[in-house]
């Protein structure tokens, strides 16, 4: 019989996605987007976890706190996977709910209620254990199983185009480094500048003000969109103050890009020796890199490609979470 799986998350990103058609594979899936109408919400919580075997959680929040009180309350074992705001603490910046204040009291209540805890970069395990202060052998790391989205990447010489991806807000803006990428783009009016993702209030506005003539900004588009974009650019930016992991990096290295990254959070995992560290978090110091990036030979873009087909291969996460899933049951 198949393990039936409460699946708690808080949207529908790609690293949700992946994980819910990879626990699909070998489970009975109870998918809730969580929802904060009362009394809706703890009905559904716990029925949700009433019926399940295993409680499986993305991100240390409210969305996962109540199911994670029903579990220990039910003595249904439960997973949470961490890394990302829930982790972080940048003043600086208005980000993580390590701060201060309810989202850290909540983030870490989850943490401790969670039978396990996985997150997916060793950076994001040391934040777990200098942040949220858990213990360190309490949060094991699990790799992102990414697919490779692509049938087969173009060997013709990719267009002038330097790409990132992320949802412009405001906090985004320093996080992500979505200005700095807008900034460089003047320094290099020969290639286009496109800067892809939901514009969720009004800093696109600050972004076209300041935007050269060689800045796109496409807002929200089809997968297939993006995927078109990966294909096509030769460069890809992440300027970013902080990372959990870096998905769109990795996207990107398998459709051959050349990733120009900081070396800020997880990204140095990602990338490797496989890409171009900034020196600094300057426009000049990008613009530099992106220049070095165009560059490399088609070998090394292979190279690029490789590491993430090798490194984030989808079955190795599955093969772990069967194992650890099942193992939970058992000793339940």
């Amino acid at each position: 019989m198949k393990p039936r799986i409460f699946f708690v998350d808080s949207g529908n990103g790609t690293f949700v996605k992946i994980d819910r058609e990879i626990l699909r594979e070998f489970a009975d899936v109870d998918d809730f987007v969580a929802s904060y109408k009362f009394p809706y919400m703890f009905g559904r919580y716990w029925q949700g976890v009433k019926k399940a075997d295993i409680v499986f959680c993305w991100f240390a929040s409210w969305n996962s706190l109540w199911a994670l009180v029903f579990a220990k309350l039910l003595r249904t074992p439960s997973i949470l996977v961490i890394g990302g705001y829930d982790l972080a603490n940048l003043p600086d910046i208005k980000y993580g709910h390590q701060r201060c204040g309810l989202g850290k009291w909540v983030s870490r209540s989850a943490m401790k209620l969670a039978t396990r805890l996985f997150t997916n970069s060793y950076f994001s395990k040391k934040e777990a254990e200098h942040k949220a202060r858990i213990l360190r052998q309490r949060v094991q790391v699990i790799y992102y199983g990414i697919p490779g989205p692509f049938e087969s990447v173009r060997r013709s010489p990719k267009d002038q185009i330097v790409l990132t991806v992320g949802r412009v807000d405001w906090p985004n803006l320093k996080r992500k480094g979505l200005e700095l990428f807008v900034t460089t783009a003047k320094l290099l009016p020969d290639m286009k500048f496109v800067l892809v993702g939901e514009w969720a209030d009004n800093s696109i506005d600050h972004l076209r003000s300041i935007a050269s003539a060689n800045v796109i900004l496409t807002g929200r588009i089809s997968d297939k969109e993006l995927l078109d974009y990966y294909l096509r650019a030769s460069v890809y930016i992440q300027a970013s103050l902080h990372e959990g992991f870096g998905l769109s990096v990795a996207e990107a290295m398998l459709a051959e890009c050349v990733p120009v990254v900081t070396r800020n959070g997880s990204l140095p995992e990602v990338v490797g020796e496989c890409g171009v560290y900034c020196e600094s978090n300057s426009p000049e110091s990008i613009a530099q890199s992106v220049r070095i990036a165009l560059q490399l030979p088609s070998v090394e873009r292979m190279q690029i490609r490789q590491r993430i087909l090798t490194k984030f291969p989808v079955e190795e996460r599955k093969k772990l979470l069967t194992q650890i899933i099942e193992d939970l049951i058992k000793n339940d």
